[in-house]
């Protein structure tokens, strides 16, 4: 059977800085009926859980250090048995949420994941935090953009860890190029496509979005 793309919501709080935000996060669950990967476990490990049933999870890859994205990875590791992969640059980012627990592995740029026969690209998009990825699947005609890249524009660069020019380079370079026809599953919110954003480069840099 071929891989499919499931999509859950769960909602929690974003805290950075010294300041907290109630946010909705989209989880997705890449595979079939046997096996599974699951993109970036937010707030609610038991309602992950739930949607992969007895399906077995390969790993559970967080595209970058933001709690709001990992602060369920460690619980839904110790259900499930599976890995926590993050890209080594977010380490700082995930201790503030798990101090004194490390991932498993990390990311990087390049890497080949696959999941019921279907790969899906690592690819380092730094910009929204250092080591923030978004992952490829070209079977799949999609691209899982985390906080990169959103409907409307870039993720936010205005806290720490974060810088505007670099996540314009990330997406221009990187995500960008891919087919206009490719879908961008985001980190939060509806998603879009490369080709309905990238006539909109110039307009984000003209505003320092």
């Amino acid at each position: 059977m071929a891989a499919r793309i499931e999509h859950l919501v769960t909602s929690g709080e974003f805290t950075l800085d010294g300041g907290t935000w109630q946010v909705d996060n989209n989880v997705w669950i890449v595979g079939d009926d046997e096996q599974v990967l699951v993109i970036d476990p937010a707030h609610d490990a038991e309602a992950v859980a739930a949607a992969i049933g007895d399906r077995r999870l390969l790993a559970i890859v967080c595209t970058h250090g933001h709690n709001d994205h990992v602060n369920a990875a460690p619980e839904l590791a110790d259900r499930t048995g599976a890995p926590v992969l993050l890209h080594r640059e977010d380490g700082v980012l995930w201790q503030q949420t798990h101090p004194g627990f490390k991932p498993d592995a990390e990311l990087a740029d390049g890497q080949r994941l696959t999941a019921a026969g279907t790969e899906l690209t690592v690819l380092h998009t730094p910009g929204h935090s250092p080591g923030a990825v978004c992952l490829y699947a070209p079977d799949l005609g999609t691209v899982f953009s985390g906080d990169t890249l959103f409907a409307g524009g870039p993720g936010a660069t205005g806290r720490s860890f974060s810088d505007f020019p670099t996540i314009i380079r990330s997406i221009s370079e990187r995500l960008l190029v891919l087919p206009p026809e490719t879908v961008v599953r985001t980190g939060h919110g509806d998603s879009t496509t490369i080709g309905t954003e990238a006539p909109h480069l110039e307009e984000w840099i003209a505003r320092g979005h």
